[in-house]
């Protein structure tokens, strides 16, 4: 009886649109591998292993303490948060935002991609979306009734975008454009250039580009915001994520800042969804956004400067080439001709090296020749990676 009703239930049309998140999928298979005992050294996952800031921590400690914290608290978010936000975008990128209507806090940078599009986006609309990219862009445009349109990164042009292209398309019904400075997963550093670009772009054809920058903090010495050009605010939305750059993935705070018009339509969305993150949460994530250039230096640069050399000793080891001007938390390398794809290159280096690292494809078919590894290891696993990988080399 239970099996017959359950072979009568289907579900709904859209998920035949996306497939199963690649790292949902197959950390399912590193479970079952560790499982039987085979150890397996993840390098694949840009999941921060450090911790906040200490006074982060007490905050939360502290607020989690007080009887009347634990309530439903504004979608809004708190006052103290958005000061924070606004603060911390003054302070780093010298952008002014009203914390009133002009920024709008989010559970993490997921989120925010879901409200955005709902917010601006009509089924059969479409999106512009960047290959390589991240896969979110694409799979939630496709569930939510977009048409997604790729525009080429290529390594020769540093991983920007090719201008040339784009004012080649057929734009008329574009809405969003995705994009994400520093870029994940190449490493691309942001350029002013490019954002001067793009908001010329954006207005010229109305089209709202949305920037997503959660990792310009992250072996950058030059953080920059798209919001920083003129008028950029008018046409254009950023993301913003503590996941990265105050070690806070598993906490989910992000923010979401563009003109006070764009943020109440977030908004619309987003209070018809959630109730309002937890205020030890908020306020803790407050704290946070006060953190010297002394901690951002010692977190985000020495440490991660220290692994990055691993990483490049690892991807020398795999026989890829890889531009050393990168930023971010991962270091993308392009395979060698004598593999047949990174695939092939990255189910090896699982079973017989016993380490996961991911392959390129997962980020549309401009990734197909490319591996991607995370620098959130310590680094006597990178050391160990690397020892294991040498080891298959030799076992050839």
């Amino acid at each position: 009886m239970e099996n017959s009703l359950h072979e009568n239930i289907r579900p709904a049309d859209r998920l035949g649109l996306v497939s199963e998140y690649y790292f949902s999928r197959k950390l399912k298979e590193v479970a079952r591998l560790n499982a039987e005992g085979r150890d397996i050294i993840s390098l694949a996952i840009g999941s921060p292993d450090m911790p906040p800031s200490p006074q982060t921590i007490e905050k939360l400690c502290e607020v989690a303490r007080q009887p009347g914290a634990h309530g439903y608290q504004p979608t809004m978010g708190t006052p103290e948060l958005r000061r924070a936000m606004a603060g911390f975008y003054r302070r780093w990128y010298g952008v002014e935002l009203d914390p009133e209507t002009e920024i709008q806090p989010l559970i993490g940078s997921k989120e925010g991609i879901l409200h955005v599009t709902l917010a601006f986006v009509n089924p059969g609309d479409e999106v512009l979306v960047p290959n390589p990219g991240y896969p979110t862009y694409t799979s939630l445009s496709r569930l939510l009734g977009a048409k997604v349109v790729n525009y080429d990164l290529d390594e020769a042009d540093g991983w920007q975008p090719d201008f040339g292209q784009l004012e080649r398309m057929d734009l008329s019904r574009v809405k969003l454009m995705w994009t994400n400075y520093p870029n994940m997963p190449t490493g691309g550093n942001a350029r002013m250039e490019t954002y001067e670009r793009l908001v010329d772009f954006a207005r010229r054809h109305s089209i709202v580009v949305v920037n997503d920058n959660p990792y310009s903090f992250i072996l950058n010495d030059r953080p920059i915001s798209l919001l920083q050009v003129p008028g950029a605010k008018e046409c254009c939305i950023e993301f913003n994520s503590m996941s990265k750059s105050h070690n806070m993935p598993g906490w989910r705070v992000g923010l979401c800042a563009s003109n006070a018009t764009f943020i109440s339509w977030v908004l619309k969305v987003k209070s018809n969804i959630d109730s309002g993150t937890f205020r030890g949460l908020q306020l803790a994530a407050a704290e946070a956004y006060g953190n010297d250039a002394e901690w951002h230096r010692k977190a985000n640069v020495e440490t991660y400067r220290s692994r990055r050399a691993w990483a490049e000793r690892i991807m020398e080891a795999l026989g890829c080439t890889f531009d050393p001007a990168q930023v971010g938390m991962f270091l993308w390398g392009r395979i060698p001709d004598s593999c047949q794809d990174a695939e092939q290159l990255t189910e090896r280096v699982l079973h017989e090296a016993r380490v996961f690292i991911t392959p390129g494809f997962i980020f549309g078919s401009n990734g197909l020749r490319y591996v991607r590894i995370s620098l959130c290891a310590k680094e006597q696993q990178l050391a160990e990676a690397l020892h294991r990988i040498e080891r298959m080399n030799q076992e050839l």
